[in-house]
């Protein structure tokens, strides 16, 4: 069976609404203030709406993401204006953090890093890392790793460099949900729906 898939890095209504009506089944904003692709929450109600009247029948989760200089509250607090489905964690995020979000009434996800300590969280994102960045560099994410934590019981996030190319490889692991961002660009933030079809057909 495909996996879920999600794109993430969405700036834009009109994509989010094509991507839905292709069958992605998550849309991904960023909040992160040095990402190339961060949207304000005006803008990610518009492409949550967008997304949701694609597909009425069967909605897409907006998943919103969020870095660690974002307070948990803070972080909330745009979760809720936003109306987001799932708040993912892409930083040195604790398990008591991802406690909160779940509190609150959001799905969390969490990204594993360095001394990682699993908690309540409702999947665990791997993502590639390059010159000290995480995500959306187009480095792939350990994939090893897939195996280890479905074996544990974990829904995993895939993320990092999956492609056309490398796709259906990415979904041989085993992963719950496939994250792409770059892969489908033609520019930071800048989606291509024939790039997005490429990928989807290659699963």
């Amino acid at each position: 069976m495909r996996p879920a898939v999600k794109v993430c890095g969405v700036t834009d209504a009109g994509f989010a609404a094509e991507a839905v009506q292709r069958g992605i089944d998550f849309i991904g904003v960023i909040f992160a203030a040095r990402s190339p692709r961060r949207v304000t929450p005006e803008a990610a109600k518009e492409i949550a709406a967008a997304a949701r009247a694609a597909r009425v029948d069967a909605p897409p989760r907006i998943v919103g993401v969020f870095t660690r200089e974002a307070p948990v509250d803070e972080i909330l607090r745009i979760a809720e204006e936003t109306r987001l489905d799932v708040v993912q964690l892409h930083g040195d995020f604790g398990p008591g953090d991802a406690a909160k979000v779940k509190a609150a009434g959001f799905e969390a996800w969490r990204l594993a890093g360095e001394g990682f300590e699993s908690g309540c969280e409702d999947a665990i994102l791997l993502d590639g890392r390059a010159n000290g960045a995480v995500g959306g560099t187009g480095t792939l994410a350990d994939w090893s790793l897939v195996s280890k934590l479905r074996a544990a019981g974990k829904k995993v996030v895939l993320a990092g460099g999956i492609s056309a190319a490398n796709a259906a490889a990415a979904a041989a692991t085993g992963a719950d949900v496939l994250d792409v961002n770059s892969s489908i660009e033609v520019s930071p933030g800048v989606k291509s729906v024939a790039k997005l079809v490429e990928l989807l057909s290659s699963l």
